[in-house]
Protein backbone atom coordinates (compact mmCIF):
# COMPACT_ATOMS: atom_id res chain seq x y z
CA UNK A 1 0.00 0.00 0.00
CA UNK A 2 3.16 2.36 0.68
CA UNK A 3 4.70 1.61 -2.27
CA UNK A 4 1.54 1.74 -4.50
CA UNK A 5 1.31 5.31 -2.61
CA UNK A 6 5.23 6.81 -3.42
CA UNK A 7 4.16 5.41 -7.21
CA UNK A 8 1.09 7.73 -7.84
CA UNK A 9 2.98 10.38 -6.03
CA UNK A 10 5.71 10.22 -8.40
CA UNK A 11 3.45 9.84 -10.99
CA UNK A 12 1.38 13.12 -10.57
CA UNK A 13 4.99 15.07 -9.95
CA UNK A 14 6.34 13.97 -12.84
CA UNK A 15 3.24 14.72 -15.02
CA UNK A 16 2.95 18.29 -12.89
CA UNK A 17 6.72 18.64 -13.99
CA UNK A 18 5.46 17.37 -17.67
CA UNK A 19 3.22 20.11 -18.02
CA UNK A 20 4.80 22.82 -16.66
CA UNK A 21 7.68 22.28 -19.01
CA UNK A 22 5.34 21.66 -22.20
CA UNK A 23 3.45 24.90 -21.87
CA UNK A 24 6.73 26.76 -20.85
CA UNK A 25 8.20 24.99 -24.72
CA UNK A 26 5.12 26.14 -26.31
CA UNK A 27 5.22 29.48 -25.28
CA UNK A 28 8.62 29.50 -26.18
CA UNK A 29 8.21 28.66 -29.80
CA UNK A 30 5.34 30.58 -30.36
CA UNK A 31 7.49 33.29 -29.35
CA UNK A 32 10.03 31.99 -31.98
CA UNK A 33 7.24 31.94 -34.32
CA UNK A 34 6.56 35.40 -34.31
CA UNK A 35 9.87 36.80 -34.05
CA UNK A 36 11.27 34.89 -37.13
CA UNK A 37 8.05 36.47 -38.86
CA UNK A 38 9.09 40.00 -37.65
CA UNK A 39 12.38 39.79 -39.25
CA UNK A 40 10.71 38.72 -42.50
CA UNK A 41 8.81 42.20 -42.71
CA UNK A 42 10.57 44.64 -44.66
CA UNK A 43 11.03 48.11 -42.44
CA UNK A 44 9.32 46.87 -39.79
CA UNK A 45 10.11 48.93 -36.32
CA UNK A 46 10.44 48.31 -32.70
CA UNK A 47 9.60 50.74 -30.25
CA UNK A 48 9.96 48.91 -27.35
CA UNK A 49 14.04 48.71 -26.14
CA UNK A 50 13.24 45.19 -24.69
CA UNK A 51 11.34 43.84 -27.75
CA UNK A 52 14.13 44.92 -29.90
CA UNK A 53 16.19 42.82 -28.05
CA UNK A 54 14.26 39.51 -27.76
CA UNK A 55 13.87 40.16 -31.77
CA UNK A 56 17.18 38.74 -31.92
CA UNK A 57 18.47 35.21 -31.35
CA UNK A 58 19.05 33.95 -27.93
CA UNK A 59 22.45 32.76 -29.50
CA UNK A 60 23.71 36.21 -29.61
CA UNK A 61 21.39 37.54 -26.31
CA UNK A 62 22.93 35.05 -24.24
CA UNK A 63 25.90 33.11 -26.07
CA UNK A 64 27.72 35.53 -27.84
CA UNK A 65 28.52 37.86 -24.16
CA UNK A 66 29.37 34.73 -22.32
CA UNK A 67 32.22 33.74 -25.27
CA UNK A 68 33.44 37.29 -25.30
CA UNK A 69 34.23 36.97 -21.70
CA UNK A 70 35.82 33.44 -21.80
CA UNK A 71 37.91 34.93 -24.77
CA UNK A 72 39.26 38.09 -23.17
CA UNK A 73 40.05 35.85 -20.29
CA UNK A 74 41.73 33.59 -22.50
CA UNK A 75 43.69 36.25 -24.03
CA UNK A 76 44.62 37.49 -20.97
CA UNK A 77 46.00 34.16 -19.52
CA UNK A 78 48.06 33.27 -22.89
CA UNK A 79 51.29 34.72 -24.16
CA UNK A 80 51.85 37.48 -26.60
CA UNK A 81 51.31 35.99 -30.17
CA UNK A 82 49.50 32.80 -29.41
CA UNK A 83 46.33 34.44 -30.73
CA UNK A 84 47.98 35.15 -34.21
CA UNK A 85 49.40 31.28 -34.34
CA UNK A 86 45.73 30.10 -33.86
CA UNK A 87 44.52 31.83 -36.57
CA UNK A 88 47.19 31.33 -38.69
CA UNK A 89 46.26 27.50 -37.60
CA UNK A 90 42.45 28.21 -38.40
CA UNK A 91 43.29 29.56 -41.61
CA UNK A 92 45.73 26.79 -42.69
CA UNK A 93 42.84 24.30 -41.62
CA UNK A 94 40.75 25.69 -44.33
CA UNK A 95 38.45 27.81 -41.80
CA UNK A 96 38.81 31.49 -42.28
CA UNK A 97 35.88 32.36 -39.94
CA UNK A 98 36.75 35.43 -37.51
CA UNK A 99 35.03 34.24 -34.58
CA UNK A 100 36.74 30.78 -34.65
CA UNK A 101 39.73 32.20 -33.16
CA UNK A 102 37.58 33.57 -30.18
CA UNK A 103 35.49 30.42 -29.99
CA UNK A 104 38.91 28.45 -29.84
CA UNK A 105 40.22 31.02 -26.62
CA UNK A 106 37.17 30.59 -25.12
CA UNK A 107 36.83 26.63 -25.12
CA UNK A 108 40.50 26.69 -23.92
CA UNK A 109 39.18 28.78 -20.66
CA UNK A 110 36.83 25.90 -20.21
CA UNK A 111 39.13 23.70 -20.55
CA UNK A 112 41.36 24.84 -18.38
CA UNK A 113 38.72 25.45 -15.18
CA UNK A 114 37.56 21.87 -15.48
CA UNK A 115 40.87 21.06 -14.15
CA UNK A 116 39.47 22.65 -10.16
CA UNK A 117 37.07 19.71 -10.44
CA UNK A 118 39.49 17.05 -11.57
CA UNK A 119 41.48 18.08 -8.68
CA UNK A 120 38.85 17.49 -6.58
CA UNK A 121 37.65 14.26 -7.88
CA UNK A 122 41.28 13.21 -7.41
CA UNK A 123 42.78 14.13 -4.42
CA UNK A 124 39.16 14.74 -2.20
CA UNK A 125 36.55 12.70 -3.49
CA UNK A 126 39.04 9.80 -5.07
CA UNK A 127 36.04 7.20 -5.40
CA UNK A 128 38.49 4.61 -7.00
CA UNK A 129 40.92 5.03 -4.20
CA UNK A 130 44.14 5.83 -5.96
CA UNK A 131 46.87 7.00 -3.82
CA UNK A 132 50.61 8.02 -4.35
CA UNK A 133 52.46 7.58 -7.93
CA UNK A 134 49.15 6.50 -9.49
CA UNK A 135 47.05 9.14 -8.10
CA UNK A 136 49.55 11.83 -9.16
CA UNK A 137 50.09 10.43 -13.18
CA UNK A 138 46.64 9.77 -13.32
CA UNK A 139 45.80 13.64 -12.29
CA UNK A 140 48.81 14.73 -14.29
CA UNK A 141 47.37 12.80 -17.53
CA UNK A 142 43.95 14.58 -17.19
CA UNK A 143 45.26 17.84 -16.67
CA UNK A 144 47.58 17.29 -19.66
CA UNK A 145 44.73 16.42 -22.03
CA UNK A 146 42.51 18.99 -21.01
CA UNK A 147 45.43 21.91 -21.47
CA UNK A 148 46.88 20.43 -24.63
CA UNK A 149 43.47 18.50 -26.00
CA UNK A 150 42.05 21.77 -27.93
CA UNK A 151 45.66 22.45 -29.94
CA UNK A 152 46.18 18.99 -30.66
CA UNK A 153 43.16 18.52 -32.15
CA UNK A 154 43.79 22.12 -34.09
CA UNK A 155 47.05 20.52 -35.24
CA UNK A 156 45.82 17.41 -36.76
CA UNK A 157 43.20 18.57 -38.58
CA UNK A 158 46.00 21.49 -39.86
CA UNK A 159 47.93 18.31 -40.60
CA UNK A 160 45.14 16.37 -42.20
CA UNK A 161 43.92 18.87 -44.50
CA UNK A 162 47.81 19.56 -45.86
CA UNK A 163 48.08 15.73 -46.61
CA UNK A 164 45.24 16.56 -48.69
CA UNK A 165 46.37 19.11 -50.90
CA UNK A 166 49.49 17.47 -51.68
CA UNK A 167 47.70 14.41 -52.65
CA UNK A 168 45.54 15.82 -54.50
CA UNK A 169 47.71 18.52 -56.34
CA UNK A 170 49.49 16.03 -59.19
CA UNK A 171 46.11 15.28 -60.32
CA UNK A 172 45.32 18.76 -60.39
CA UNK A 173 48.24 19.40 -61.99
CA UNK A 174 48.05 16.70 -64.49
CA UNK A 175 44.76 18.37 -65.82
CA UNK A 176 45.71 21.75 -65.89
CA UNK A 177 48.06 21.18 -68.21
CA UNK A 178 45.91 19.21 -70.66
CA UNK A 179 43.84 21.94 -70.69
CA UNK A 180 46.65 24.55 -70.96
CA UNK A 181 48.04 22.95 -74.04
CA UNK A 182 44.71 22.24 -75.42
CA UNK A 183 44.61 26.45 -75.75
CA UNK A 184 43.06 27.29 -73.05
CA UNK A 185 44.62 30.43 -70.92
CA UNK A 186 45.65 30.17 -67.50
CA UNK A 187 43.22 31.26 -65.44
CA UNK A 188 40.54 29.49 -67.87
CA UNK A 189 41.97 26.01 -67.33
CA UNK A 190 42.16 26.90 -63.76
CA UNK A 191 38.45 27.46 -63.49
CA UNK A 192 37.78 24.36 -65.77
CA UNK A 193 40.18 22.26 -63.46
CA UNK A 194 38.28 23.74 -60.02
CA UNK A 195 34.81 22.60 -61.63
CA UNK A 196 36.03 18.83 -62.40
CA UNK A 197 37.79 18.24 -59.61
CA UNK A 198 36.05 19.34 -56.27
CA UNK A 199 38.22 19.54 -52.72
CA UNK A 200 40.18 21.26 -50.70
CA UNK A 201 42.55 22.42 -53.13
CA UNK A 202 40.12 23.16 -55.87
CA UNK A 203 38.73 25.80 -53.22
CA UNK A 204 41.89 27.31 -52.32
CA UNK A 205 42.38 27.69 -56.15
CA UNK A 206 38.72 28.80 -56.23
CA UNK A 207 39.38 31.62 -53.82
CA UNK A 208 42.65 32.52 -55.20
CA UNK A 209 40.73 33.02 -58.70
CA UNK A 210 38.39 35.36 -57.38
CA UNK A 211 41.01 37.72 -55.79
CA UNK A 212 42.38 38.06 -59.01
CA UNK A 213 38.55 38.91 -60.76
CA UNK A 214 38.54 41.34 -57.53
CA UNK A 215 41.38 42.94 -58.68
CA UNK A 216 44.53 41.61 -57.08
CA UNK A 217 47.51 40.61 -59.52
CA UNK A 218 47.74 37.14 -60.14
CA UNK A 219 51.14 37.23 -58.41
CA UNK A 220 49.84 38.51 -55.08
CA UNK A 221 47.00 36.22 -55.46
CA UNK A 222 49.19 32.98 -55.87
CA UNK A 223 51.66 34.09 -52.82
CA UNK A 224 48.73 34.36 -50.67
CA UNK A 225 47.52 31.19 -51.43
CA UNK A 226 50.85 29.89 -50.57
CA UNK A 227 50.62 31.43 -47.46
CA UNK A 228 47.44 30.14 -46.48
CA UNK A 229 48.28 26.46 -47.75
CA UNK A 230 51.67 26.32 -45.82
CA UNK A 231 52.90 23.13 -47.94
CA UNK A 232 56.13 23.00 -49.81
CA UNK A 233 54.71 21.68 -52.89
CA UNK A 234 52.56 24.01 -53.63
CA UNK A 235 54.97 26.53 -52.83
CA UNK A 236 57.18 24.94 -55.41
CA UNK A 237 54.21 25.55 -57.93
CA UNK A 238 53.52 28.99 -56.89
CA UNK A 239 57.42 29.85 -57.15
CA UNK A 240 57.57 27.86 -60.62
CA UNK A 241 54.42 29.97 -61.82
CA UNK A 242 55.42 33.19 -60.83
CA UNK A 243 58.82 32.05 -62.22
CA UNK A 244 57.36 31.57 -65.40
CA UNK A 245 55.70 34.78 -65.69
CA UNK A 246 58.45 37.11 -64.78
CA UNK A 247 60.75 35.32 -67.60
CA UNK A 248 58.31 34.76 -70.32
CA UNK A 249 58.66 31.18 -70.37
CA UNK A 250 55.68 28.66 -71.81
CA UNK A 251 53.52 27.87 -68.70
CA UNK A 252 52.55 24.43 -70.77
CA UNK A 253 55.92 23.31 -70.27
CA UNK A 254 56.20 24.49 -66.71
CA UNK A 255 53.39 22.53 -65.88
CA UNK A 256 54.07 19.25 -67.51
CA UNK A 257 57.71 19.52 -65.45
CA UNK A 258 56.27 20.52 -62.13
CA UNK A 259 53.80 17.60 -62.86
CA UNK A 260 55.93 15.00 -63.30
CA UNK A 261 57.58 16.17 -59.89
CA UNK A 262 55.06 15.93 -58.11
CA UNK A 263 54.16 12.45 -58.94
CA UNK A 264 57.47 11.89 -58.27
CA UNK A 265 56.94 13.74 -54.67
CA UNK A 266 53.44 11.52 -53.98
CA UNK A 267 55.10 8.39 -54.58
CA UNK A 268 58.36 9.34 -51.81
CA UNK A 269 55.48 10.31 -49.44
CA UNK A 270 53.47 6.88 -49.78
CA UNK A 271 56.62 5.31 -49.55
CA UNK A 272 57.95 7.21 -46.21
CA UNK A 273 54.57 6.82 -45.09
CA UNK A 274 54.94 2.56 -45.51
CA UNK A 275 58.42 2.38 -44.38
CA UNK A 276 57.36 4.42 -40.82
CA UNK A 277 54.14 2.02 -40.57
CA UNK A 278 56.57 -1.39 -38.98
CA UNK A 279 58.09 1.14 -36.16
CA UNK A 280 54.79 2.62 -35.54
CA UNK A 281 53.34 -1.00 -34.72
CA UNK A 282 56.17 -2.11 -32.52
CA UNK A 283 54.88 -0.24 -29.74
CA UNK A 284 51.27 -1.80 -29.94
CA UNK A 285 53.16 -4.97 -30.51
CA UNK A 286 55.28 -4.73 -27.53
CA UNK A 287 53.31 -3.44 -24.85
CA UNK A 288 49.81 -5.06 -26.03
CA UNK A 289 50.61 -8.48 -28.16
CA UNK A 290 53.40 -9.50 -26.70
CA UNK A 291 52.37 -9.52 -23.16
CA UNK A 292 48.88 -11.61 -23.96
CA UNK A 293 51.04 -14.13 -26.38
CA UNK A 294 53.37 -14.95 -23.36
CA UNK A 295 50.57 -15.48 -21.13
CA UNK A 296 48.86 -18.17 -23.37
CA UNK A 297 51.83 -19.98 -24.22
CA UNK A 298 53.93 -19.80 -21.14
CA UNK A 299 50.86 -19.49 -18.47
CA UNK A 300 50.62 -23.18 -18.70
CA UNK A 301 54.21 -24.28 -18.48
CA UNK A 302 55.03 -21.69 -15.52
CA UNK A 303 51.78 -23.10 -13.58
CA UNK A 304 52.91 -27.12 -14.09
CA UNK A 305 56.08 -25.94 -12.93
CA UNK A 306 55.01 -24.38 -10.23
CA UNK A 307 52.76 -27.35 -8.84
CA UNK A 308 55.87 -29.63 -9.94
CA UNK A 309 58.20 -27.92 -6.96
CA UNK A 310 54.82 -27.24 -4.74
CA UNK A 311 55.35 -31.30 -4.42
Amino acid sequence: MYNMELLLGLILVGGAFFLVAYAIMSQVNEKSVVRNSLRQLDGYEVENVRDQELLAPISQRAVAPVMGGLTSVGKRLTPAGYADTIRKKFIESGNGSADAVDRFMAIQVIMLAGLIPVTWFFYFYNPVRLSGLVQFMAWGLICAVLIFAPYALLSRRVEERQHELRIKLPDILDLLTISVEAGLGFEQALDRTIAAVPGALSDEFARMLGEVRAGATRADAMRALDQRTNVPEVRSFVLAILQADTFGVSIGRVLRSQAEEMRIKRRQLAQERAQKAPVKMLIPMVFCVFPSLFVVVIGPAVINIRSAFSH
